[in-house]
């Protein structure tokens, strides 16, 4: 199993969570997060005054899939996540070790 973590535009969720959907992703979770990579955040301006804003809002994507689900979900990602400008995000991938349901007590690729 694999942990992916994607971090996206907040606009491009829905399209993102579609596309997962159609490869067979049936559960994830996103957490609101703010942050900047290469572009470093932007100017903007307020009653007449230049702020730098640093952090910029952003969306934290985690879900877990089986090893042969991993290509299609982080090709889906791409795809729907993609606007062609800087800062469209970043997608970890991870090992899991083991999978728990709490309710059932299930393991491994059961519980996911």
């Amino acid at each position: 199993m694999k942990k992916i973590e994607a971090i996206i535009k907040p606009f491009k969720l829905e399209e993102v969570k579609s596309a997962l959907s159609e490869v067979g992703v049936e559960g994830m979770t996103v957490t609101e997060a703010k942050g900047f990579g290469r572009q470093k955040g932007h100017t903007e301006i307020y009653r007449g005054s230049e702020y730098t804003v640093d952090f910029l809002p952003k969306l934290k994507i985690d879900i877990v899939v089986g090893d042969e689900l991993v290509s299609a979900a982080v090709d889906a990602i791409i795809k729907s996540a993609r606007t062609g400008k800087i800062g469209d995000g970043k997608i970890f991938i991870m090992n899991v070790e083991e999978a728990v349901r709490i309710r059932t007590d299930e393991r491994g690729a059961k519980a996911v």
